[in-house]
């Protein structure tokens, strides 16, 4: 797909790169170095196909995440003002101000609530595949710079924050895909809600946010490579039904469905192992936004699911226009999330018995 841009190996091998650098280092300014590469790295993606949409979400996304960068690079001196020293393991000692500031920046970094307002817009104007990298692959440096902040002990007050930024971020990733008619901003919506989640695992322990992390990035590739070969930008444009099989678009909505976490589907056993962690932890009140905010986001799935599924009736069930290689990722990502769900749920009942 990028085979048109120059020198975009080059660009990926950046982007690549400093993630893991930035992940990797023990120093705030090797961190903030290797947030800025792979922002370098992730601009030039973002605009490959040279439209006035792509343009201006590029911009907006550079301007984010340089706001984002500023804020961990201020919060972090602080450290070193207190502390002496730039490393990481001085954030133990960093003041609540400096604390906040430096989380900020890793949260507008991420688009999690408060610091959403720039993710649904910024996604609405890419190609589903830089839309794949934008809520996959960028979230992975800002998530496990947050996670090594909890791993420092740090005070209980800013573990009841992230807390109520996570039940903050599921109910408005609920709520903001209501009246969204456009696919791309209802799975932005959907990837804010995700984010709360993720946040709220990381409160309770790392494994189950790097599961839960690992499950939404499996199921996200098959949901937007599956609409990237269909194309389908817009609920309303239900025109794509014709040139493809009815099992092909029910398999498409049950990946959705497992996308917002209904169950026996891949994405519930995620959500199922967060709610399974935190039962023995002080903040599972919070458990009650979160699963709030998912029931909202499967309210527009399956709201998007009958639309299908009423439209495809009154066609022909063996109309297999749909090209081999759809068919392919289709049918695979539809088998990935049911026997993955079901499988996952039959292991863990066989091990309490």
């Amino acid at each position: 797909m990028f085979s048109s841009l120059p020198f975009s190996f080059m660009f990926v091998f950046s982007m690549v790169f400093g993630t893991l650098f930035s992940i990797s280092s023990s120093h705030w300014l090797g961190i903030w170095a290797g947030l800025e590469i792979n922002l370098i790295g992730f601009l030039p993606i973002l605009v490959y196909q040279k439209s006035i949409l792509e343009s201006e979400s590029a911009v907006k996304y550079f301007v984010v995440q340089a706001l984002g960068s500023s804020l961990l690079i201020f919060g972090s001196l602080s450290s070193c003002s207190m502390s002496f020293s730039w490393d990481l393991s001085s954030t133990a000692v960093l003041s609540s101000v400096g604390l906040l500031i430096t989380s900020i920046g890793l949260i507008m970094k991420m688009g999690v609530f408060p610091f959403h307002f720039w993710l649904p817009s910024v996604m609405a104007g890419l190609p589903w595949l830089s839309c794949l990298l934008l809520a996959t692959w960028q979230k992975i440096a800002p998530l496990l710079l947050v996670n090594s902040l909890f791993e420092l002990g740090i005070m209980y007050n800013f573990i009841f924050l992230m807390c109520l930024v996570a039940g903050g971020s599921s109910l408005l990733g609920g709520i903001g895909g209501m009246n969204q008619t456009q696919t791309r901003a209802i799975l932005a919506y959907s990837s804010i809600g995700h984010l709360g989640w993720l946040m709220f695992a990381l409160v309770q322990s790392t494994w189950a946010m790097k599961t839960y992390f690992s499950i939404y990035i499996l199921i996200s590739f098959c949901v937007f490579m599956s609409l990237w070969y269909l194309n389908l930008n817009n609920i309303k444009n239900l025109n794509i039904l014709s040139k493809m099989s009815f099992f092909s678009s029910a398999s498409v909505m049950m990946m959705l469905l497992s996308l917002g976490g209904l169950p026996p589907l891949l994405g519930f056993v995620s959500k199922w192992v967060v709610m399974v962690s935190s039962t023995s932890m002080s903040f599972w009140i919070f458990l009650f936004p979160l699963i709030l905010g998912s029931v909202m986001s499967l309210f527009y799935y399956l709201n998007l699911y009958f639309s299908l599924y009423l439209s495809a009736l009154g066609k022909s069930f063996l109309n297999m226009k749909s090209s081999s290689n759809s068919m392919f990722i289709i049918n695979s990502g539809l088998l990935m999330n049911l026997l993955g769900g079901i499988g996952l749920a039959l292991i863990n009942m066989l091990k309490e018995f």
